[in-house]
């Protein structure tokens, strides 16, 4: 591995190395949401308010089945970087290989569930008839490309645990020309639909998946990918799952609540679908930076904890705390005051951008608070924990929405009661898992091992 990638997370100033390692991982973030976006501008300019609201509503739906994977790369970061502090290169390697095997069976898992399970959840959803088989079409075609997606997303965890988070920026950039230029080639030049922006989605994944192993192959020292060494080592697929497994519940079950909310949307129209399809990809870009300095907070604990770095935990903690804070309030409130131009580059339907601008005020305002509550749930796995945060989190948040759901929202049926219930989840949930690190903290040695 060459070192110009790496990061120094044990050693020297905090800030300027949690800023180095953030913003090419907000980048990134950023730039495999253009993927969707993409896809939903596409078709909102493209193929009317319908196909908008098609794409849209399959996103809960995909994040619900997926998110359970994807949460076994938080395994593989955490581990890579704990043994990569520790030095450990054996443990390295086996993690690696075992990893990548994990990746591509998971993948085809999900093409397998993704097929078969399409329609009757859309339809269990309360999708709108005149929009149900155009979901369903971009839901299957999506998934056939879940294998080279998996790989990425693990992949880029193991570059990301030793501090490369510029050559998966640099994979995504190539990927996501591609798929706007697949965009348009297959909807405007081929006249074709949502399916055009599926292929499109899906082509430009394996891009960004090559790259990647291709980066592994040709890695010098534990890091290297020999493809004929693939194998699962049951010790460390135990690990990984014992630390993402809670992580991908979580995303999950937070992906439930998502379904339950988006099906009270439905109950409101294709119209307040496309609104809040259009409002959900913008906060999408505002999320994705949050969650780029909670896996930098989950990196840097990890390296910290596995060198036996005690005293630079906490500094982690609350150097990532003001950052994602002054992150989250800044470009929730750039969102709010250009609502009226951002939502223009997904629809010009004038009701379309009155559902989209009811959204965007409530979440993006408050959009800080969710960026807090991740970056707290960062620390507790990033020290080893990872199923008390998904517990406080599956109660704080998922739980409390879906209670809102079924009493705050059934009592007053409309669209600004239903919205309140992020930013509300968001504070309780917060306070929690700020009260929770404190008690785990007290586990762990105040000083450096080498200081003891």
């Amino acid at each position: 591995m060459k070192k110009s990638y790496e990061i120094d997370m044990c050693h020297g100033p905090l800030l300027g190395k949690i800023l180095l390692f953030s913003v090419p991982l907000m980048l990134s973030g950023i730039l495999q949401l253009l993927f969707n976006a993409a896809d939903i501008i596409v078709v909102g300019r493209f193929a009317g308010s319908g196909a908008l609201a098609a794409v849209g509503s399959t996103s809960s739906l995909i994040n619900l089945l997926i998110n359970l994977f994807v949460g076994l790369s938080v395994g593989v970061n955490v581990l890579v970087a704990k043994y990569y502090g520790a030095g450990k290169e054996k443990d390295i390697s086996e993690t690696v290989h075992t990893a990548v095997l994990t990746s591509i069976l998971s993948g085809l898992i999900l093409v397998a569930v993704g097929l078969m399970a399409a329609k009757p959840l859309l339809h269990m959803m309360g999708t709108p008839d005149d929009v149900l088989d155009q979901s369903v079409l971009y839901m299957r075609i999506y998934f056939l490309g879940m294998p080279v997606l998996m790989i990425y997303n693990f992949g880029a965890a193991i570059l990301r645990a030793i501090g490369d988070t510029r050559r998966p920026l640099y994979f995504l950039f190539a990927a996501g020309i591609v798929n706007v230029i697949l965009n348009l080639f297959f909807v405007l030049g081929m006249g074709m639909g949502v399916d055009g922006v599926g292929w499109a989605t899906v082509l430009s994944e394996h891009v960004s998946a090559f790259l990647v192993l291709r980066t592994l192959m040709k890695t010098e020292g534990p890091l290297r990918l020999h493809l004929r060494q693939l194998r699962i080592v049951p010790g460390k697929l135990k690990r990984i799952v014992k630390i993402g497994l809670p992580a991908g519940m979580q995303g999950a079950v937070f992906s439930i609540s998502n379904v339950v909310i988006q099906s009270s949307v439905n109950s409101f129209g294709s119209i307040a679908m496309a609104g809040n399809t259009a409002s959900s990809n913008i906060e999408g870009f505002i999320y994705t930076a949050m969650n780029a300095v909670y896996q930098t907070n989950l990196s840097f604990t990890s390296q910290n904890l596995g060198g036996g770095k005690y005293k630079r935990i906490d500094q982690i903690m609350y150097q990532c705390l003001g950052v994602v804070t002054v992150v989250g309030l800044s470009l929730g409130l750039l969102a709010v005051m250009g609502k009226s131009v951002l939502l223009g580059i997904y629809s010009s339907d004038p009701e379309v951008l009155s559902y989209g601008m009811l959204r965007l005020k409530i979440i993006c305002g408050t959009y800080f608070l969710c960026g807090i509550m991740d970056c707290m749930v960062g620390s507790l796995r990033g020290l080893g924990y990872s199923v008390l945060p998904m517990l406080v989190s599956l109660t704080g948040a998922c739980g409390f929405r879906i209670l809102w759901v079924v009493t705050v929202f059934a009592a007053r049926h409309s669209l600004t009661v239903l919205y309140m219930s992020y930013p509300v989840s968001w504070f309780i949930t917060a306070t929690a898992h700020m009260v929770t690190f404190r008690k785990v903290r007290r586990h762990f040695p105040k000083e450096n091992v080498a200081e003891v």
